[in-house]
């Protein structure tokens, strides 16, 4: 088939503090909140208003050593960081190494010149360049609000007792345990012994009332007092991530609601990935869900984004599920190949960030151009690489 045309670890917050303290089901709606490092005024002034508008609490810093004192202290869903300052980099490196903190959306402010690249490197999700306008950081704000809700669901956990039955491999062991808390990131139980536990575990458990059975697998990650643990679910498959974000969302009405979809406009697209026009990109890592519909036919199907750049767009590449998907994904393909002047209506949704490499649509990136230069092109400025994409197209249908 041929092209169609037209940029960590785990999550343990969610565990760390044992199952002490878990809420009961109705789990109130919190404010998302953001720290900010600036002692530039202006900055602020448009950030504070910015952020009030997006309904996101603003906590602002003036000195890079409070800042990293509230890392360790406190729960925030972004952090920004004005790169003028000389702990900024430390305030960067900080986020990934401040336990419930380190998959916060990390933004970073810099000054006309200095390269993305750099920023990046320090782990950044998203760059503003000075003058920061309103217009410029909300259109930025709406993207990384997306995400700083989904990663947040990632930590609801709802108390619930229901049969799960654990084993491991390696050793053999078997257990029947009942479960304390569960969430889309893992679950606590509470073992019929009190056990030295480590390594992987195959679950199985049925979700309450008419939910489906799951079976997936679990790390170790926690034990609590008694003969409690907690088990962060390892690398779960999309289906099973849907059914466990039903389950939340259902049993949790008072939890703050995911934003709507984005409309994007697809430029190129192979059987390995697209890219999507934007002006609200979300970052390298972000794993989507795209849904597109043309000529009557929908596709619906999951991404990890591989090149983002601000205010444009993003390359995203697909990620194997099924073969029944794929066959889908290449019928699809096939259509608009077939409609060369009909532009698909496309929709995406951020699932979060990605945690670990994923299995994707195509075997090796050699067979696909297009995932190809995402790959081996992301570091280009955005108009070198766009300008490389544009060259590439001769092999493929122009949308309109």
């Amino acid at each position: 088939m041929g092209r169609l045309s037209g940029p960590a670890l785990p999550d343990e917050g969610w565990f760390s503090q044992g199952c002490a303290g878990a809420k009961a089901f109705g789990v109130q709606a919190m404010e998302l909140k953001a720290l900010l490092l600036s002692s530039n005024e202006k900055i602020v002034r448009v950030l504070r208003r910015t952020l009030s508008d997006l309904e996101i609490d603003l906590e602002q810093c003036a000195k890079s050593e409070i800042a990293v004192r509230k890392l360790t202290r406190k729960k925030f869903e972004a952090i920004i960081v004005d790169c003028a300052d000389q702990g900024a980099a430390d305030v960067l490196r900080s986020v990934r190494s401040a336990g419930g903190n380190k998959r916060a959306i990390a933004v970073a402010i810099l000054d006309p010149g200095v390269s993305m690249r750099e920023a990046f490197d320090l782990g950044a999700h998203f760059v503003l360049y000075k003058p920061v306008s309103a217009e410029r950081s909300k259109s930025s704000f709406r993207a990384a609000r997306a995400l700083m809700k989904k990663e947040r669901r990632r930590n609801v956990r709802l108390p619930i007792r229901i049969p799960l039955e654990m084993s491991n491999a390696e050793t053999g062991a078997e257990f029947k345990v009942t479960t304390i808390d569960l969430g889309e990131g893992g679950v606590a139980v509470s073992m019929p012994h009190r056990k030295k536990l480590h390594g992987r575990w195959q679950l199985k458990f049925t979700l309450p009332g008419d939910g489906p059975s799951l079976e997936l697998a679990a790390q170790f990650a926690w034990e609590g007092a008694g003969t409690q643990i907690g088990l962060r679910f390892d690398n779960p498959s999309p289906e099973v991530v849907r059914e466990l974000r039903v389950w939340v969302e259902k049993n949790s009405p008072e939890v703050q609601k995911y934003d709507p979809p984005v409309a994007c406009r697809i430029t190129d697209m192979t059987l390995g990935g697209c890219y999507l026009e934007s002006t609200s990109p979300f970052p390298v890592s972000t794993l989507l869900k795209i849904s597109m519909q043309a000529i009557g036919m929908e596709l619906t199907t999951d991404g990890a984004v591989r090149v983002m750049h601000a205010d444009h767009g993003m390359g995203v590449e697909f990620i194997q599920t099924t073969q029944e998907q794929k066959r889908t994904l290449e019928r699809f393909l096939g259509v608009l190949a077939e409609h060369p002047n009909v532009a698909p209506e496309v929709m995406v949704e951020p699932e979060g960030l990605e945690v670990e490499a994923v299995a994707t649509a195509t075997p090796s990136s050699a067979e696909d151009a297009l995932v190809a230069l995402f790959r081996a092109q992301a570091g280009l400025p955005a108009e070198a690489f766009l300008e490389e994409l544009r060259r590439q197209r001769g092999v493929g249908v122009a949308t309109s």
